[in-house]
């Protein structure tokens, strides 16, 4: 294996007068081109640019400039280019910036030439052949489906958006997320999408109906914000490995490693020091012995991970330790990484604006199988894509077209070939006894500075970072420990360094076809053998020595021998319209609430639904119906799941039915008699029937979370996934009063539990468990002389507090402006308004609404030089001295995913602006950066 980090790809224009390599532009993005040629680069200078792969993988042609280094820079965006990643035809590059848009680019033969403002000259065009606009804020992250049919984008506006790989047109846009999304991934078979967000979860969309399919929040729960959260899937569709996860409380940094199927992570890749920010699989699957069959148990995949503590990781999954450590690569964490299509090349960039390059040997990774073999072994999975769009296509290109978009020369394959030797074999099967499966590094004592050096089946020689020649020492049966990996003796076992070796600049390719595929067998369909699509993962528990304590994931085997199509409970009944009216005098067949049964306070201020004949509700994200309905002429009350044209499942009622509601979690229906029915999307009764006593009168539900509040006023609030309530019932009287003009306009639940409840007195209500109270989240009382309180005209893209406000502001009939004020009325007023719209933020969960309103917050009060106000603000954020995590309880260090010292820096910016609070704004500068360097 050859290591080398080229000097000369840097992202700063050639006649750029800093020449200061510790001050390198930061670089966010690689991606190799298909044929391997090229790379692509993005960084902070809003350019990408495009380099030549065979001076960085051969010495000899970087010394006679052939091909040149740099092939062309490309300056559209306006903003800092995020994610580069190319089509898997090779024929357009993808790009999405912080300008908030995604840029589709072509290759031009004509508009080679010096590039605009610069001295560079590009050797090669490419021109931007559509932008799409459709995100609101920056584009973090984009990936290509199978065959080129989509494209997804992501980004900080929270959502996904699904473009036509052909048409380039926009298809869908999914807003589930509920925060920012940082990672996008397709499952190679072409039947799910996966994404991941700051709202601490890995989301599972179905390509056939862009439906939610699953949602993973345990390994995320306790996770910490980075740049990005980049996540891959295995080339065998078997396993997602999704960065940025922890184990013990956020205690351990890991990547969690998915199951397809049932989603579960139980498995966990663990030693990095600090947050994964990104992984990436090699696209080839690879297997345990060339000689035996293509199935599932003889596949593993080689994926690599890229950390916050500068050092790269890259794992077998028939292999309980890490082949490659690679210890500090980098001043500064890895922000991307990206392998060759011909799965030798692992290439890796940094925030410290460098490029790293791991070139293997053919004999170092055993067992790589042609993509022939992934494509074969794909037809057990039983997808069959959509088809193309008619006249579109990626890959028949016409000759012409093909001929242009020839690169510039790859590095030529040496005529030396490989014979696979039986792949290695990973650790024993033993049946897991409980607890998570760990693939486990022995983390350093003492940090150290080391040069790169690797570990796994490495046969020939070494060159670390610094060019020192080393020759790796072949890995003993019983395996090595993490120091040893990373060239530091463990105390309890001392080895001596390998000797030095000569190192050699050949370029060792195999010219063995990649699609060749031969030398493969394949189980014949006579042959009685497991064609099961569950790839086993080796893991390792560290509580045994010397090969003790050694487990395996345990396979789910399953055989193929299902129904052609599964039965469903109605399914076989032609389903039909229901005319919408109103049931009048109809009566439930159950209890009925007397008005003297509701307290003479709330009586008449919250009216039943009426009785319909028909009710539905549509799931989100999907076009999936739950349908009510009660019959006028004594027939039977039922409720229906509906996807497309057949009914999934149904259920009959004993009493008519009120409201009904639906989420991707739950179904739940209130009927007349005061009972209450929650079930699964596929049909199953989740909890026992409730009996509530009064009848609903608002029936509402997001995500886990359902919401119920009865004629008398009573509120309820369930998590349906937890099968507990999230409080005790709570009567809406303290918030109601005893004026009958005071009656509910809305009530609804936010995804975190949150219920909101709107008043027609212009105040809007929710309900704290902590403290055993309703809170107002506004009025329309900071509309007499707020500053900040917001025009009736609605804005775009508003998040739920703002939402609050308009539909406060929409029934406020005027304020008296002309009437006399005291002197400190509107700072007064601004002042406490912005305080409510914190706690208001904080409340429903939105963390860009809290940064605002924080923003004018600090603002108001550098503007009015309020001292003892930013004083006690800045030491809110701030926090304790020499707080530690786990010490001190008191005081939590994030709020809404924000750390709360980034936020300080922010606030400080602004009170340095101000001239009474500018010496309080240095003095705090300076003591936060003292703080985050002894961090």
């Amino acid at each position: 294996m050859r290591f080398t980090k080229p000097a000369w790809v840097v992202h700063r224009d050639s006649n750029s007068s800093s020449r200061d390599d510790s001050k390198r532009p930061v670089i966010y993005t690689c991606h190799v081109h298909p044929d391997g040629s090229r790379i692509a680069t993005g960084g902070i200078d809003a350019k990408i640019r495009i380099w030549s792969t065979k001076p960085i993988l051969n010495s000899a042609s970087e010394l006679s400039g052939r091909p040149p280094k740099s092939l062309c820079t490309l300056t559209m965006h306006t903003g800092p280019v995020l994610t580069v990643r190319w089509a898997h035809s090779g024929r357009w590059l993808a790009s999405g910036s912080d300008d908030s848009i995604v840029m589709i680019w072509d290759l031009d033969p004509t508009a080679k030439g010096k590039v605009w403002g610069s001295d560079e000259v590009n050797v090669e065009g490419w021109k931007p052949l559509k932008r799409l606009p459709g995100h609101d804020s920056d584009v973090t992250d984009l990936a290509w489906s199978p065959e080129d049919r989509y494209l997804a984008s992501v980004g900080l506006d929270s959502s996904v958006i699904i473009w036509c790989g052909y048409t380039l047109e926009r298809l869908r846009k999914l807003d589930q997320h509920q925060g920012f999304v940082k990672g996008v991934c397709w499952d190679p078979v072409g039947e799910f999408l996966a994404t991941q967000s700051d709202d601490r979860t890995t989301k599972i969309w179905r390509t056939t109906d862009w439906g939610l399919e699953a949602e993973i929040t345990k390994p995320f729960e306790d996770s910490p914000g980075t740049f990005f959260r980049r996540l891959s899937w295995s080339p065998d569709g078997a396993h997602i490995t999704a960065s940025n996860a922890t184990n013990n409380s956020g205690y351990v940094f890991v990547a969690a490693v998915i199951s397809r199927g049932n989603w579960a992570a139980d498995i966990s890749l663990v030693g990095h020091e600090n947050a994964v920010q990104v992984a990436a699989y090699n696209p080839h699957i690879f297997l345990r012995n060339p000689k035996d069959d293509v199935v599932a148990a003889n596949i593993c995949s080689v994926v690599a991970l890229g950390a916050d503590d500068r050092s790269i990781s890259i794992w077998q999954t028939k292999c309980a330790r890490p082949i490659i450590v690679a210890k500090e690569v980098f001043e500064r964490q890895i922000m991307d990484l990206s392998w060759s299509r011909d799965g030798y090349t692992l290439y890796a960039v940094s925030s410290d604006g460098t490029m790293a390059v791991f070139n293997f040997d053919p004999d170092e990774l055993e067992g790589l199988a042609p993509f022939s073999a992934q494509e074969r072994y794909f037809t057990k999975f039983g997808f069959v894509p959509p088809p193309l769009p008619e006249g579109f296509s990626h890959s028949s290109l016409p000759s012409t077209t093909r001929q242009r978009m020839t690169p510039p020369p790859s590095p030529r394959q040496s005529a030396t070939t490989h014979t696979q030797e039986n792949a290695q074999n990973g650790f024993g099967t033993q049946q897991n006894q409980g607890g998570e499966q760990v693939n486990k590094l022995v983390a350093k004592k003492k940090a150290k500075r080391v040069q790169p050096t690797f570990m796994g089946s490495l046969g020939t020689n070494i060159p670390s970072a610094a060019t020192v020649p080393m020759a790796a020492k072949p890995p003993t049966t019983s395996g090595r420990s993490f120091h040893e990996i990373t060239g530091i003796a463990s105390s309890s076992r001392r080895t001596s360094p390998p000797p030095p070796q000569p190192y050699s600049t050949t370029t060792g390719f195999d010219d063995v076809s990649m699609d060749d595929a031969s030398h493969l067998r394949y189980p014949s369909a006579d042959r009685d053998v497991d064609m099961s699509t569950d790839v086993p993962i080796t893991s390792f528990d560290t509580s045994g020595k010397n090969g003790k304590g050694k487990r395996k994931a345990s396979t789910g085997e399953a055989g193929d021998d299902r129904p052609a199509k599964a039965r469903t409970l109605g399914g076989d009944r032609p389903r039909d319209v229901v005319p919408v009216r109103e049931i009048a005098g109809a009566v439930a067949g159950g209890v009925v609430v007397s008005p003297t049964a509701i307290e003479s306070s709330v009586a008449g201020r919250l009216p039943m639904p009426a009785l319909l004949t028909y009710l539905k509700a549509t799931i989100d994200g999907s076009d999936d119906l739950f349908e009510g309905r009660n019959s006028d002429e004594g027939g039977e009350t039922e409720v229906l799941f509906v996807s497309g044209k057949q009914t999934q499942w149904l259920d009959y009622l004993p009493s008519p039915i009120l409201a009904i509601t639906a989420t991707s979690v739950f179904c739940a229906v209130a009927m007349q008699d005061g009972s209450l029915n929650i079930y699964s999307p596929n049909g199953r009764r989740t909890m026992p029937t409730l009996s509530l006593g009064a009848p609903c009168s608002t029936l509402a539900g997001s995500k886990q979370f359902l919401m119920l509040l009865t004629a008398t006023g009573m509120l309820h609030v369930w998590n349906v996934k937890k099968q507990q309530a999230a409080f005790a019932p709570v009567s809406l009287i303290p918030i109601l009063g005893t004026s009958p003009n005071c009656t509910v306009l809305s009530a609804t639940i936010r995804p975190n539990g949150t219920p909101v409840i709107q008043l027609s007195t212009g105040t809007t209500h929710s309900y704290d468990a902590s403290l055993l109270s309703f809170t107002t989240l506004s009025s329309s009382w900071w509309a007499e002389g707020s500053d900040a309180w917001q025009s009736r005209q609605r804005a775009t893209n508003q998040g739920p507090v703002s939402s609050i406000e308009s539909a406060i502001a929409e029934r406020i009939s005027g304020t008296d402006d002309e009437k006399p004020r005291p002197t400190w009325w509107n700072a007064a007023m601004t002042l406490g308004h912005l305080e409510s719209r914190l706690h208001a933020a904080r409340t429903v969960e939105s963390p860009q609404e809290y940064k605002h309103a924080l923003s004018l917050y600090a603002k108001k009060i550098a503007d009015e030089g309020f001292r003892a106000k930013a004083e006690e603000l800045v030491k809110e954020l701030f926090g304790p001295t020499y707080w530690r995590p786990g010490r001190d309880e008191s005081w939590s260090p994030t709020v809404l995913t924000f750390q709360k010292r980034e936020l300080l820096r922010d606030v400080l910016t602004i009170f340095a602006r101000s001239k009474t609070l500018g010496k309080l704004a240095q003095d705090w500068q300076d003591v936060l950066r003292k703080t985050l360097q002894e961090d």
